[in-house]
């Protein structure tokens, strides 16, 4: 963050919103306080909490999460229209961020409009909400397929009226990290004195990739979401950048991220999305190792095979033994179940296990495993 080396990077959680918009994604009150606890206790500083213009239910969950009193900024959503931010302010919330189309395909083909018009649009929206001592986060929709030129002339206008940053919003997930980085590096030269976000979908796979390399050209604030949420294939996942940044990268956060598995868990029940085992950084077997050449390595030093402490993350190494599994992890496996074996025992035994999870084409359980043992006991050994 070379561009920005004076300011602190800020974490902006839209789980609340753009998770949320998930379609068939439903949060009750009880979870989106939960949710939102759970992220001020770790250390987010800003949580994207809701859209006010969506009616009366949204405005008192908004109100509610306003009481809780966190130490994160609240912030909402909403189109750069007046009675949307006369609606945030309503609800109580102090920050505010205002989208507008700024590609010429959403000007022309959604809006019906010109950029005159997004102009006029925005200096209207962001006058009035700097008239009510609102924080202004200025939202691009669909920056990624916008001019260059036409996103200047609107940072512009943000730091004339006193707006505090702009969002840059890879919003269809097109971009790839080094245009990302381009696009981030050449605006914040362009227009030093205003703040950027990026805000990236996984369309393509890329929104953690995305989002870390707009932070590396200069952003000071990121968005994300527990698990990836969002529109369609999701935004940059909270625990992917977040341990991505600390371990690819060596930027620290200040991010507490000893309870993403207990949030992702959470997340995945109360979004109805499970989480699959494999989810880079919190899923269930990132930190199990099968194969006899990796088992081996990481029982000798789990730097062999281990990126990082999966108890940073919530989570413990396992010993998984299937049909790749060799006798050093069979060992150890039994080890942890409180049976010592030894090595020539163990290849008695390992030709069983793989056979078994052959068969049943998984890794095997605790229960087998110890059938297994067992049964090999039980049989008469040669003198």
């Amino acid at each position: 963050m070379s561009a920005n080396p004076e300011k602190s990077l800020i974490i902006d959680d839209t789980t609340l919103r753009d998770g949320e918009q998930t379609a068939g994604v439903v949060f009750s009150r009880a979870e989106k306080i939960a949710i939102a606890r759970m992220l001020d206790s770790i250390g987010v500083q800003e949580i994207e909490c809701g859209i006010p213009a969506m009616g009366a239910h949204e405005q008192a969950g908004i109100k509610a999460l306003v009481d809780l009193g966190l130490n994160a900024r609240l912030i909402t959503w909403n189109r750069a229209l007046v009675p949307e931010i006369e609606a945030s302010i309503a609800c109580g919330v102090q920050a505010v961020d205002i989208s507008l189309s700024v590609s010429d395909q959403m000007i022309i083909h959604k809006l019906r409009k010109d950029r005159e018009a997004v102009k006029e649009q925005l200096k209207v929206a962001l006058g009035f909400a700097k008239s009510h001592n609102l924080y202004v986060s200025v939202g691009g929709e669909d920056s990624s397929r916008a001019d260059i030129s036409f996103l200047v002339e609107l940072m512009e206008i943000t730091r004339s009226l006193g707006g505090d940053r702009f969002r840059f919003c890879d919003t269809l997930g097109i971009m790839d990290p080094f245009a990302m980085f381009d696009r981030i590096s050449y605006l914040r030269k362009a227009v030093p004195e205003v703040d950027i976000e990026v805000h990236t979908h996984n369309d393509l796979g890329m929104a953690t990739a995305n989002a870390i390399a707009g932070i590396k050209a200069g952003a000071r604030f990121v968005n994300t979401t527990i698990n990836g949420l969002g529109e369609r294939a999701g935004n940059a996942a909270l625990e992917e950048v977040i341990m991505g940044l600390k371990h690819a990268c060596g930027i620290e956060t200040g991010i507490d991220t000893h309870r993403f598995r207990e949030m992702s868990l959470f997340v995945a029940k109360a979004s109805h999305r499970p989480l699959s085992v494999s989810k880079p950084v919190v899923g269930e077997k990132v930190f199990a190792h099968e194969s006899g050449l990796h088992a081996d390595g990481v029982i000798k030093d789990p730097h062999n095979y281990e990126g990082f402490d999966p108890a940073e993350v919530g989570l413990e190494r396992i010993m998984a033994i299937g049909k790749h599994s060799g006798s050093s992890g069979l060992v150890e496996r039994y080890r942890s179940l409180g049976i010592v074996i030894g090595r020539k025992d163990a290849l008695l035994l390992l030709e069983r296990a793989r056979t078994m999870a052959g068969k049943r084409k998984r890794d095997l359980s605790n229960s087998e495993l110890m059938g297994i043992y067992l049964g090999w006991e039980t049989m008469p050994k040669a003198a």
